[in-house]
């Protein structure tokens, strides 16, 4: 069993965690997969140079679990006054973490298809990703896993960019074209971006582009005198959804371990309620974090308030899972 289990895992160049993400159950073979939220670190997709590769970023899933383990790992049986329950209540649902994909940088596509490939077993056991990278070009590896010929997933972009370049320096699976990627797959539905403030790599035929798609753009500044009604209101509830969530989108003095910091981002009580909403009154399809530099971070600050933010959104999707599986016919849940 554990020779097949080491084989598996170099398939999907998977390395074990060196402790799971908030309590989750260590697991070392996707065959094995049964949980509803699968943990998995992803260090990088398509860097536009060699010290991307190296960034802070690429070292987050580790250090994200360490200080967020440190805080939150034993409280996986505590009251969550935000959830009014423990983390997963009376759900019965449950979380894997399946360690980090191992990047190679002699190997760049080979380390992006070894992260599809992993998130997409991930997806075919019926679990929602909860991926933790990494660069923004990651949320491309992450889409591509959900490959199918009609509209599965719909997408939720939380940012302070709209990452809408076609190509920049003739790579087109950069951090500064995600969100383009994904609007060209033809399993992605709606694709709805919160957070856009001040000025990025994105020129005015981008927006335009963004806007002719039919991606619905919710800047900051609406979030700030509409509340985040003005997200949710735009949100078709006809897919599952699916969270990028890029650290910049939130505001600095809440996440300020990010390379990109701008003041006027969501801050945490409309990040939470958000989230919350996400979890509570859509289905779940999954979410990446995204450009997270821990030695950016002012003492633990960003890793703490992206904890709380994982926590709101996968216990209010668990219980709505639950829900929704309470009520179907026997015939379908046995």
């Amino acid at each position: 069993m554990a020779g097949r289990n080491a084989e598996r895992a170099a398939a999907y160049r998977l390395r074990p965690a060196a402790a799971p993400l908030l309590g989750a159950d260590e697991l070392r073979d996707l065959d094995d997969l049964r949980a509803a939220f699968a943990v998995i670190g992803v260090p990088y997709g398509s860097p536009y140079r060699m010290e991307n590769v190296h960034s802070g970023a690429a070292d987050a899933p580790r250090v994200f679990r360490e200080r967020a383990n440190a805080r939150f790992g034993s409280h996986g049986d505590r009251w969550d006054f935000d959830l009014g329950g423990t983390l997963f209540g009376e759900t019965g649902l449950g979380m894997v973490d399946v360690g980090d994909v191992v990047g190679d940088p002699r190997d760049l596509p080979g380390t992006a298809a070894a992260a599809t490939e992993a998130m997409r077993v991930i997806v075919d056991r019926g679990a929602a990703p909860v991926v933790l990278g990494g660069d923004d070009s990651v949320p491309i590896l992450c889409a591509r896993a959900f490959a199918a010929d009609r509209p599965v997933i719909n997408v939720l972009q939380i940012d302070a960019h709209i990452d809408f370049r076609d190509e920049v320096d003739g790579i087109r699976d950069g951090y500064s074209s995600p969100v383009r990627r994904m609007s060209e797959m033809p399993w992605v539905g709606q694709i709805v971006q919160v957070g856009a403030r001040g000025t990025g790599s994105a020129r005015p035929e981008d927006l335009a582009a963004a806007l002719e798609a039919g991606n619905v753009v919710v800047p900051a500044e609406q979030v700030h005198s509409q509340g985040v009604d003005a997200v949710t209101a735009a949100m078709r509830d006809d897919l599952p959804w699916f969270v990028t969530l890029d650290v910049d989108g939130l505001d600095p003095t809440i996440a300020p371990g990010t390379s990109c910091p701008l003041p006027g981002g969501l801050d945490f009580r409309q990040a939470g309620a958000l989230f919350a909403a996400v979890g509570r009154d859509f289905d779940f399809a999954g979410i990446d974090i995204v450009e997270h530099f821990p030695g950016l971070d002012v003492g633990t600050t960003t890793s703490v308030t992206l904890s709380r933010l994982l926590s709101v959104l996968i216990g209010h999707a668990a219980r709505r899972r639950a829900a929704a599986h309470a009520c179907e016919p026997a015939y379908l849940t046995a």
